[in-house]
């Protein structure tokens, strides 16, 4: 078998997120389907992060496993790399039709202990709010939420950078049984664009189910005034003590999202992480 990571992106609009699920249109699916097209053979994909219905993704990673007979098949009669086959069927299959919202960026083949999912360092994420002082750019309302009233940036900044850090963010995660909540928020950074619209940029080794939406509504009640600043920083720290719940949280619409990049370390320590990943993280 060999193993060949493949960078990807999509516009989240018109699929039901990335997972397979019967009858409906997936990211997932569609890659899967195009892969058996070109290969012949069920081609299993591994993705860095599941993205949910409407979210999109500049920069998706996902391994696959390929037989010799499957690359022998993409490479056919030609003098190409079996990477460099696998990027050019690929590219063409998935442009047949009315459907162009999915995008292979590059296809290379990696060592076997490369794992989209565990090898990754860190994955980070955009969102885009337009409040009232924002102009609303027509060619972007697809991926901007809109907010009624105006929003104070600098308080959601504010809040923001008082709950970066190692933390237990089970207050705005969905957890999942035997799974933990406890995070690394290395980044989480609140600015205005040139047309006034409030991004939300987070960068974190992983990210809880709607743990990303849930913490932009947290700053959403911040600008508004309904949330003092201190009032997300303090539910993390409740958490942190062990006395912390999952609390009722406005979870923001999944189409101002973005999966903007997934960090990997150099090859040699593929294996390592992938191993430090898989272990149950405690906090210290």
């Amino acid at each position: 078998m060999t193993r060949f990571r493949i960078d990807l992106g999509y516009q989240g609009t018109h699929f039901h997120g990335w997972a397979k699920q019967p009858h409906l249109r997936t990211v997932q699916a569609t890659l899967e389907e195009g892969l058996a097209r070109i290969t012949g053979e069920e081609v299993t994909t591994v993705v860095a992060g599941r993205t949910d219905s409407g979210v999109h993704a500049r920069r998706q990673v996902v391994h696959i496993d390929l037989s010799t007979s499957a690359v022998e098949k993409l490479i056919a009669r030609s003098n190409r790399t079996g990477q460099a086959a696998l990027l050019s069927r690929l590219r063409g299959v998935l442009t047949i039709g009315d459907n162009h919202d999915l995008v292979i960026h590059a296809v290379t083949e990696v060592p076997e202990d490369f794992d989209a999912r565990f090898s990754a360092l860190w994955r980070s994420y955009q969102y885009r709010l337009a409040d009232h002082r924002a102009f609303i750019d027509p060619l972007l309302t697809a991926v901007t939420p809109r907010h009624k009233g105006e929003l104070d940036a600098e308080a959601m900044a504010e809040a923001a950078r008082e709950a970066q850090g190692l933390h237990d963010f089970l207050p705005f995660c969905k957890p999942r049984d035997g799974a933990t909540t406890i995070r690394t928020l290395h980044e989480f950074e609140v600015d205005r664009d040139q047309d006034a619209v409030i991004t939300i940029d987070l960068r974190a080794d992983a990210f809880c189910h709607h743990m990303v939406r849930a913490l932009v509504g947290g700053l959403i009640k911040v600008g508004s005034g309904a949330w003092p600043v201190t009032r997300p920083a303090e539910l993390l720290a409740e958490a942190d003590a062990g006395a912390g719940a999952r609390v009722p949280m406005f979870v923001t619409p999944p189409h101002g999202l973005v999966l903007k990049e997934v960090g990997y370390p150099a090859p040699e320590f593929y294996a390592s992480r992938a191993v430090q990943t898989m272990a149950r993280r405690d906090q210290d």
